[in-house]
This record gives structure tokens, sequence and C-alpha cells, in this order.
């Protein structure tokens, strides 16, 4: 795992500009902190900082291979689970490799294949390559676009990074955010190559970007498609387990030590178990982690999303999959830290964030990163399987919009509630959000006969695999690549995502409830009361504590009056969400507090560079 960056200009030598090019590998550090390499020849300028997990001394880029007609050269994160069948078959064709990295399968690859190499890889993967025979430089992403990859086209060329900051390090770019960028920021509905950032694109799920004297051509060579599902239950079932322990099987391979991510509820635990099962027999174990709260499990209060806290159920998997666990415990004033919430912010480039979710997300990883360089989560598996409860709300069902917008502000409050008025008439994000749900659901195609109740949850499973999930790969590959922590996602395997899709959600929701096809599938493996246990998201704490720190930093930062996030939030509003005169605080409030944290802080990265609306 690594971070990438670069920089092609047809008009000038860029061997002349390694300062910039050193400032932009240097902004990826976080993500490789093994190593770093630059590469420079003519137009072409590559960087990269290595995260070392295969073939640690051989795996070193930018890497290069001499064609008769000149220099091809790669810059590559991710990983290709089936790089050991390629790298035969690659032999077979008359490839010699000198390492046994996967990043050389990738290289080699392009070689014999071209642009097409996307279509045999299987994996996660943004990697770019200056073809210096045919004068391009190719940009590919993973199907599912588990690692990011993002790209802003110049007057004479294209800037490309991992992450948008290596872009921003090179003085071509402007640190501006315009009224689209600030709509997908409150929208949550994820556009397709939408970058936040002006005159920033992302490289899209799936497809090749190709740069070269004549302009920028895109290519897509994978998208979710629908097929007829002829499968029994029986079978399907079957099908689902064979490719989970394929996929869990291929995913844990590393040179480095690895665990996974365990919450107690039914993914994770499925995945764990399966890994743990295949460990067992090479006479391994697991190793496991997961996050909890100072007093969470003692003074648990359910609500309307959390029913039960997570650590007995941890513990169950623990106990019958013979894990190696330990429980990363946090307090509310490591939560509320605001360097933590920068850190974040800073990881993530935009403040884009879920408050005490982020920051836990955070000091987990961080905790987990002194004991493994890599981690199987189960992120993912409620958009394939069918795991969040608008999947079996009927409003949600029937509204004309995304589904998980339906009751969002009911359960984690308004994320516009904070904005000046007149900035939310500006923005009209009401109107946002309705042209971008017509577009997500222009393209999904009904299969014949099917009935307007399957096609109508066609939709709903399209939306949260092409939208949703990337929210959320998002977050997690930005802040476990903070601390230099590779997050593999076994659920995102593009195979079982293209069954399980086109699965008929009948046969998905089988028993009436969430994720039937993965309860059944590992039966076998996982506790008794995983099994029973009723879908609950991801924690938060539950600590009034960590409220209060909230209204006393919402406090700080209204002492600052000029400060230029009262630009975009109200602060009347600001001022009556950090009141403490009540004795609880409300979700809605505690929402808005975070958000305006966030903006405010993320200004201060930025400014005085950044520019607004």
């Amino acid at each position: 795992m690594c971070g990438i960056t670069g920089w092609v200009s047809f008009e000038r030598d860029l061997r002349a500009e390694r300062d910039t090019l050193d400032a932009m590998t240097e902004t990826m550090a976080c993500r490789g902190p093994d190593d770093r390499g630059v590469w420079a020849a003519g137009p072409a300028a590559l960087g990269h900082r290595r995260l070392a997990v295969i073939d640690l001394p051989g795996g070193r880029q930018p890497m290069t291979a001499e064609t008769g007609r000149g220099t091809v050269a790669l810059v590559y994160s991710g990983e290709a689970y089936n790089f050991a069948e390629l790298r035969a078959e690659l032999t077979g064709r008359g490839h010699r490799f000198t390492t046994g990295s996967d990043t050389e399968v990738v290289l080699r690859g392009y070689l014999e294949w071209g642009d097409a190499v996307a279509e045999r890889l299987n994996g996660m993967y943004a990697f770019a390559v200056w073809d210096g025979p045919r004068g391009r430089l190719v940009m590919i992403r993973d199907r599912m676009g588990i690692k990011p990859f993002f790209y802003r086209p110049t007057s004479d060329g294209v800037l490309f990074g991992s992450e948008p900051k290596a872009i921003l390090a090179n003085p071509l770019a402007v640190r501006s955010v315009g009224a689209d960028g600030l709509r997908e920021l409150f929208a949550l509905v994820k556009t397709p190559g939408h970058a936040i950032w002006d005159g920033m694109r992302e490289v899209e799920p799936g497809t090749v970007v190709t740069v070269d004297r004549s302009g920028t051509r895109t290519r897509t060579y994978w998208s979710l498609q629908t097929r007829p599902h002829l499968d029994d239950r029986d079978t399907t079932v079957a099908r689902v387990r064979e490719l989970l322990e394929d996929v869990v099987d291929r995913q844990l391979v590393a040179d480095v030590p690895l665990c996974t991510l365990l919450s107690g509820g039914l993914d994770s635990s499925a995945m764990t178990a399966l890994a743990a099962r295949r460990l067992a027999g090479r006479g391994e174990a697991v190793r496991s982690f997961a996050v909890d709260f100072a007093g969470q499990a003692e003074n648990f209060v359910a609500d309307a999303l959390r029913g039960t806290p997570d650590t007995p159920y941890v513990h169950d998997v623990a106990r019958l999959s013979g894990t190696r666990h330990q429980d990363i415990v946090l307090d509310s004033r490591a939560l509320a830290d605001p360097e933590v919430r920068a850190r974040m912010i800073r990881a993530r480039d935009v403040p884009m964030g879920f408050g005490d979710m982020d920051a836990s997300l955070h000091l987990l990883f961080r905790a987990i990163g002194e004991h493994s360089t890599v981690a199987l989560s189960g992120e993912s598996a409620d958009e394939v399987f069918g795991g969040y409860l608008q999947f079996f709300d009927e409003e949600a069902r029937q509204a004309d919009t995304f589904p998980w917008l339906v009751r969002f502000a009911e359960h984690f409050g308004d994320d516009g509630a904070m904005l000046r008025d007149g900035l939310t008439e500006a923005l009209d994000l009401p109107g946002y959000v309705r042209d971008s749900y017509r577009d997500a659901v222009a393209g999904v195609r009904r299969l014949d006969g099917e009935s307007d109740f399957e096609y109508r949850m066609r939709r709903i499973c399209h939306l949260h695999l092409t939208r949703f999930v990337r929210l959320l790969l998002d977050r997690k590959d930005r802040a476990s690549m903070a601390v230099g922590l590779e997050v593999r996602v076994p659920f995102c395997d593009h195979r079982l995502v293209e069954y399980v899709y086109n699965t008929p959600w009948a046969l998905k929701s089988f028993d009436g409830r969430e994720k039937s096809l993965l309860r059944e599938a590992t039966a076998d493996v996982i506790p008794r009361s995983v099994y029973d246990r009723v879908k609950s998201p991801y924690p938060s704490t539950q600590d009034p504590a960590y409220a209060v720190a909230l209204q006393e930093q919402a406090e700080e930062l209204l002492s600052r009056p000029g400060h230029p996030v009262f630009d975009l939030v109200d602060r009347g509003r600001l001022q009556q969400a950090a009141r403490r005169d009540t004795l609880q605080i409300t979700q809605a409030s505690r929402r808005g507090l975070e958000r305006a944290l966030d903006l405010a802080t993320w200004i201060d990265l930025y400014r005085p560079a950044l520019t607004l609306p």
C-alpha cells in the first residue's frame, strides 16, 4: 500500500522541477512511511511513497521497464490479490521477473496487454503508467473505488495523486472550493468523479483515464451490470460461501503482521471467523482488534440505531474463533481532542466527517498500527447484502431520493442546519440531491419480467454500491493510511459484488431479516449470539462529557467573531448549540457542533490560500 503522485507537462522538461515533485511526493509520506522514490524524464515525473507489504526489499518504486522504443514507468498503490496467477501467465508469455512483488506483475501486465491489464486484476489499486514509447499517461483505478485517485488537468498536461493534497502541493493547483464543492460536502450523495476542489477530478472506479498531447480520454472497463440470477437458495448460499472463502484466503497474503477489525456484528465476525479457520490450518492464530469507549458496556442505553453494545459479541467471536484479541478503549477527552479532529481533516483534505466516529476510527487505526501493518475489514457488507435499516423502511423504499437520506437528519442531525440562511438558499441542497438522484438511477437496467418491487430494490442496492459505499471506503482509506495501516475489504471483491447484486431481494432477505445470505453462508463459524443479533452501526460514544467538550470548543470559536468560518456558519445557531444550561444535548445539536468545528479546523489548515464562495 502506498501513495502515488505525478506530473505530466508536454511543454516542459520536468527534470528541472525536482523541488516541486519532491513536495508533491512528501505529502504522501503518511501513506508510505517505509520508502520514497522519484523519477523524471522529459515531460513526465512520478513520485512514490511506500508502505511495504509484499516483497519488502524488491518492490521499490517508481518501477521502470525498458522496451525497444523507450521507457515505461509505473507508480502503483494497492494490492493485486491474483498476482501469483498473473505472474505465472506472464512468465509463460516470455516475461522475466526480478522481484516477487505484485507491482512488477502489474508493470509487466501493462507491457503485455496495455490498459486492458485492468480487466485482469483482482484487488484494490490505483496506478499510473507513463508510456514513453506512446507519449501518454495511463491512470487506472479499481472497480469499487477502494483506493483513492485524483487528477487535475493543466494547460499542457495533468497533475495526479492518491490524495488531493499531493496535487495541491503543485503551484499550478489552486486551493479553491466553489458552490458545487460545498454542495457535495453537505449533500452526502457522492457524485462520481467529483473531487470537491475546483478543477480537480477523481479517476472514477472501474475507469481508465489516458492523457496525451491530443487531450484526455476516459474508458470504463467495469460497471455494475444487471444479469439474471438462476441459482436456487441453497446453491446461492453455497456460492456465497465459496466466494467468501476464496476472497479471504487471497487477502490473507502479506509479508507483514496482519489482523482483523472486529465489531461483533455479522460482517466482521464472519470475515474474522473465516480468516481464523484458514490460518488455523497453517498453525497460526488471527489477531483481532475492536474499538470500545470507557464505560460504554456498563452504561449503554439502546436507541433507534443501536440496540446492543458491541463488546459482548466481540468477545463471543474472539473465544469461538480463538483470536488473539485486544479491545482499544477510548475516552471522551481523546475523542474530542482538536488535534485528532485536525489529523482526520488533514487526512481527508475536506471536512466531510462523522464527528466522534471519525475520531475513534483514527485512534483505533493508530493503536492497531503499533502491532499490525495490514487489517481486514467488514466494510461494504451492508451495501452488498442489504444490511441497513433503509432497506426495510417502506418510506425509504418508496422515496424518490437516496434512501439513506430519508431518516438521516432524524438519526444524526441535519448536515446543513448550521449554515447561514443565505448560503443555504444559494446552495439549494434539495435541488442538488434531486438532480443527483435522477442521474444515479438513470442507468439501472431492469430485467425482463422483473416486478416493480424487485426493480425498486435493485435500484436501492445499486445506489448503495455505486454511491454510499464510496463515501465509507474513502473515509476508511484516509483514516488508515494516515497512520500507515493498510485496510483490506474482502466484501468489495467484484466477483462477490456482481453475484449478490443480481440475487433477487426476495432471496437476499429470505428469512425476513437483513443480510440473510451472509448469515446463512457463515452460520457454522459464527457464535449463535452474533447470528441472532440485529444490525448495529459503527459505535458512537454516549458519554455526555464528549458533548460538553464540543460546547467548550464552540464557545472558544465564538470568541473569535472574525473567523472566516462565520461566512459559512450561522453564529446564532452555533451559540444555541453551545449553550450548556440544559441537562442533555440533542443529537442534532451535537452533529451541528461537530460540523461547525470541522469547517473551522479545515479553514485554519488551508488558509490563507483557501478560497470559498
